[in-house]
Order: structure tokens, then C-alpha cells, then sequence
């Protein structure tokens, strides 16, 4: 593992004051597999005084000191450093009650979710792994430091963070530790909707997303209820070859995963679809308007969740637009006037990967997405006209010809509709000519 100088440094200091100090948990873990690690966690035999004693020549946070974790800056850097502990009763399901400090590391690691995060290791390289977190890793395994059912009692957003993991990291949840998982799942209710929010959006993203939201749905739909109809329901579309659950799962798995915002505008796209759907006299299913109901559904969903209201109003846009055709550079535009340059180049790689999960013969229109696409980034390269602020007039122009207040709104949109489709040209003396017209009229 490579060590941070300023890492290094905190470290150091400890040592020097005579004291033991390892980084712990998922910066060993990442480290440990070789993934890029981001926070760096330290534990330490000193007390909190003598955390402050220690570091009184840096800027420090007591930012949890009853509970034994201070937070330390250095070189720009923020450190959380906590004194070993053993954890009281979690009464709340989220913190302890209390705390007693400890001198065994093996205590401190006793208190950890899951065997991959129990491992410690200092500066030197020398490894603390009292539970086997190291062979779990070797294996694949994601699996609770002792009983499955304490750990998930203490706190109940450890059922959804086995998941995560396991999605993330590509690993199986060993079966007590599932076994709990779906036994318990609906403990999460008691769990603050930022923190579930935060643990789905990292599920959503991990290499086995597609596994996990197919084995841990009862998971989902235990935070989410509103999926629950979407589960088994067989869309009797010669479209699909998949439930609408599975579907959606699939199309969520074939966008990129460093993209959260597609994927989480996936993962919701056909929530509509179980309330719109009908079935006509051959028993066909028809889903009409599930694009509109699927987004004021997300939108109330992602509210309950605490997303903001860019984030939400993204997301909404994408959905409510998924299911528009589109075959002309007339229909780029109009959309891009619709949801703008960015959205519509995302809504195509939606598309895409809302096809990518049909039935094959619908795989064709892949190469239709690609296009649009290019037609929409040739739009932009040559700043063709696609909003009325892009129009060769302005408003002020139509004012001077006696228009007002409304009037000029509905000009604009004629004439803009006008030169999406090639009727009339992106002229100053030609929109002005038209203008003048409807106003004789």
C-alpha cells in the first residue's frame, strides 16, 4: 500500500508520542484489492486528550470526541482518528449509546460491519485481521463480523451496505449474512432517507449491480415500495423479453458506471409502466403515458429522498422524454429546445440502453440513437437555431412593431417552430417580415 505523505505524517506523529496508530477499514480494504482508495480512517490506542495533546500544533475538530474521533488537517487533508472502542447498545439503530475505550485493536475491529472492513494495517505494512476480512477478500465473500443479526440490530443501513459492497466490489454475500439481509430488510424503514439515498446511489454504479438488484429486489422495494408492481410483471410486448423489473435492471447495467445520473434515470424509467398498463383484445400490452406518470413518480420518490431540485429535475426530464420518437434533424432540434444540448445527448445514451434490454429485432434502431445523436452534435458545432434565443430577432425588435406581452411569446414560438422545419429561414429581415404579416392579420 503506498502512503500518503500526510497520511504518513499523522501516522509518524502518534508513533513518536509512543502510541499505536493503523489505518482501518475500507482505505486497507481498496488498498488491500487494489482499488483506488479516497478516505483515509486512523485508530489509535490514545486517549482524546491525548489525541489533542499530540496534535496540538495542527488545526483539530473534535468532531465526535465523546465518542472517541477527532478530526485532524494536514497538508490540506482531513483525518478522522478514533481511539479504540467497544460499542454500547445502538437503541436509536444508528449510533451507540455509549462507548468504553480500549487498548486491543481486536476489540475495536469487533465493532465493524463486515469481515472486509475489519482490517487494519500500519504504516509499516503490518496487517491486523482478527476475523479472516483477508481471505474473505481472497474469496469474494462479503460477510458480517460475527452474528448477521447484532450487526444489522445495531444498525439497520448494514443491510443495505452488504449489497452495496456486493455490488460494488463484485462480491457474494455469504448466505447467514444474506439470509439476514432478507430476513431484516425491512428495518431500513427506520433509516434516514439521505443515507439510503447515498448507499443506492453506489449500488446503482457497481460493476454487479445487474446480480444484486435482481437477488436483493425484496432490498429495494423495502426502501422504494413503489417498484414492488414492477417485479415478475410480464410485459406481453413483443418488444420485451423481460419483466419490467428485469428490464430495467438490464438497461441500467448497459450504461456506463462511472455515469450515476444515467444510471439513476434508468432505474426509474419504467416505473410508470405497472399503472399504465393495459392489455387490448389480443392480450398485446400497451403502456401509454407511462413516460409522463413514470416521472412524476420518480419525482415524488427522489423528494421523499432528499435529492435536490437539479438533480430531480435531470432525472425527470430524461424519463418523461425516453419514449419519444424522434427521425428528423427537425425532431433533434425541437427536443433540444425542449430539454436542452446536454440533456438530449444524454437522452439518446438512454435510449440506447433502454433498447440494449428488448428483444433483439429492436436492437436495429441502436444505430438510429447514434445517429440522432451526431445530428444533434452537429447542430451544436454549427449553433444552428434550436430556442427563441437563438432566433436572428429579439423581442425588443417585435416590441418596435407593436407586439406585446403575450403576442410576442406566441410569435416567437411560430416563428421558431418555423425555422426548425426548414420553412423559414433564420433571417433578421425575414422573421421580421413574418412578424409583420401576423400582425396585419
Amino acid at each position: 500500500m503506498t502512503i500518503g505523505a500526510n497520511t504518513e505524517k499523522i501516522l509518524t506523529e502518534l508513533e513518536d508520542h509512543g502510541f499505536e496508530a493503523y489505518m482501518v477499514g475500507g482505505c486497507v480494504r481498496d488498498s488491500i484489492l487494489g482499488r483506488l482508495c479516497n478516505d483515509v480512517d486512523i485508530t489509535t490506542n490514545a486517549l482524546p486528550e491525548q489525541m489533542l495533546a499530540v496534535f496540538s500544533g495542527y488545526k483539530v475538530i473534535p468532531t465526535g470526541i465523546k465518542h472517541g474521533t477527532v478530526t485532524v488537517l494536514c497538508g490540506g487533508e482531513s483525518f478522522e482518528i478514533t481511539t479504540y472502542r467497544i460499542d454500547g447498545e445502538y437503541t436509536d439503530h444508528r449510533r451507540p449509546d455509549e462507548v468504553r475505550f480500549t487498548a486491543d485493536i481486536a476489540d475495536d475491529l469487533g465493532r465493524r460491519d463486515f469481515t472486509v472492513n475489519a482490517v487494519a494495517m500500519d504504516r509499516h505494512g503490518n496487517i491486523v485481521d482478527p476475523f479472516g476480512g483477508r481471505a474473505d477478500m481472497d474469496a469474494g465473500i462479503i460477510r458480517c463480523v460475527g452474528v448477521p443479526q447484532e450487526r444489522f440490530s445495531e444498525d439497520a443501513l448494514r443491510i443495505l451496505r452488504a449489497v452495496r459492497f456486493s455490488s460494488q466490489l463484485g462480491f457474494a454475500v455469504d448466505k447467514a449474512t444474506a439470509d439476514a439481509v432478507h430476513g431484516m430488510r425491512e428495518q431500513l424503514a427506520d433509516i434516514s432517507r439521505e443515507r439510503v439515498r447515498d448507499e443506492l446511489d453506489k449500488l446503482i454504479c457497481g460493476e454487479n449491480a445487474v446480480n444484486v438488484l435482481l437477488e436483493y429486489s425484496d432490498v429495494i422495494t423495502a426502501v422504494i415500495p413503489e417498484f414492488e408492481p414492477s417485479i415478475g410483471l410480464d410485459q406481453r410486448s413483443p418488444y420485451h423479453r423481460y419483466s419490467v423489473w428485469e428490464h430495467t435492471v438490464r438497461a441500467l447495467g448497459t450504461a456506463p458506471k462511472e455515469n450515476m445520473k444515467l444510471r439513476r434515470a434508468l432505474l426509474y424509467h419504467d416505473i410508470g409502466k405497472p399503472a399504465c398498463m393495459k392489455l387490448d383484445e389480443t392480450g398485446r400490452g400497451h403502456f401509454k403515458q407511462h413516460d409522463r406518470v413514470g416521472a412524476e413518480m420518480a419525482a415524488a420518490i427522489m423528494k421523499r429522498l432528499h435529492y435536490d431540485n437539479k438533480t430531480i429535475a435531470y432525472t425527470t426530464a430524461l424519463i418523461a422524454n425516453h419514449s419519444k420518437k424522434l427521425r428528423s434533424k427537425a425532431d433533434v432540434k425541437k427536443m433540444m429546445f425542449r430539454i436542452g444540448d446536454e440533456l438530449f445527448l444524454e437522452l439518446m445514451e438512454m435510449k440506447k440502453c433502454d433498447n440494449s434490454a428488448k428483444n433483439e429485432f429492436v436492437l436495429e434502431e441502436i444505430s438510429l440513437f447514434d445517429r440522432l445523436k451526431e445530428l444533434g452534435r452537429e447542430v451544436i458545432a454549427n449553433d444552428e437555431c434550436r430556442s427563441i434565443r437563438g432566433l436572428a430577432v429579439t423581442g425588443s425588435e417585435l416590441v418596435q412593431l407593436g407586439l406585446k406581452g403575450a403576442e410576442i411569446g406566441e410569435i416567437q414560438k411560430e416563428m421558431l417552430g418555423l425555422v426548425i422545419e426548414e420553412q423559414l429561414p433564420n433571417s433578421r429581415d425575414e422573421l421580421l417580415k413574418y412578424a409583420e404579416q401576423r400582425c396585419r392579420k
